[in-house]
């Protein structure tokens, strides 16, 4: 699964990269969990359009949200068999921007231990991702945003056996193209080679949602 990552980048770079036409102003973000309002990139027929959105997806179906689960994640083998995608996947396929996730390994004794996933060139990551809006019995709105995932690379599956779905830049308008024509896009969704992606042991601070700042990245 991916339970937490960052987005760093200064926000000129990222606009640059995704090529979305607003240019909002965000500081970075070494620790991002679920819950919390997070960056997509979205196309509607005039382009790209960068948005803020809860992670934790919530189809329109769901009568009660407490006793929904929080998805905050997709499995991309089971994206168009899951209700609870279907409709997404057809229509509200997005990016969300990072440029590092974090995992944790299990050990043979005592607490699991932290790594820190980036590019090997420490570029910006594209996530591939769904969005829904979902419409509260009160009338209320609210955005929401899952990350999809996909099986580990033969590297990073010796730490753990999921990572996101990161798309290339020339794979951008193909998975956000409004056709719903759901076969290509799946198609999309795979590991990344083995040498795109470099890990290292960072502290366990990282384990607390609370916890800010660039030191969370430091190798230990």
């Amino acid at each position: 699964m991916c339970g937490r990552f960052a987005l760093t980048a200064p926000p000129e770079a990222v606009r640059a990269y995704f090529r979305f036409l607003e240019q909002p102003n965000f500081p970075p973000r070494y620790n991002i969990a679920p819950t919390q309002p997070i960056a997509l990139v979205a196309a509607r027929r005039d382009g790209r359009h960068f948005m803020l959105a809860r992670w934790g997806f919530l189809p329109g179906f769901v009568k009660d949200v407490k006793k929904f689960p929080l998805l905050i994640n997709a499995r991309a083998e089971t994206l168009a068999e899951k209700p609870s995608f279907r409709a997404a996947l057809r229509r509200r396929r997005c990016l969300i921007p990072a440029d590092a996730w974090y995992e944790w390994r299990a050990n043979l004794s005592g607490p699991k231990t932290p790594f820190l996933f980036r590019r090997a060139d420490g570029g910006l990551l594209a996530f591939a991702g769904l969005w829904e809006t979902y419409l509260d019995p009160s009338g209320g709105e609210i955005d929401t945003v899952c990350v999809i995932t996909t099986s580990a690379n033969g590297a990073t599956a010796a730490i753990h056996d999921r990572m996101p779905a990161i798309l290339a830049p020339e794979d951008f308008d193909a998975w956000l193209n409004p056709d719903e024509t759901v076969a290509p896009r799946l198609a999309l969704l795979r590991p990344a080679p083995d040498d795109a992606i470099v890990f290292y042991a960072i502290s366990p601070r990282i384990n607390r949602a609370g916890e800010e700042g660039a030191e969370l990245q430091a190798a230990v």
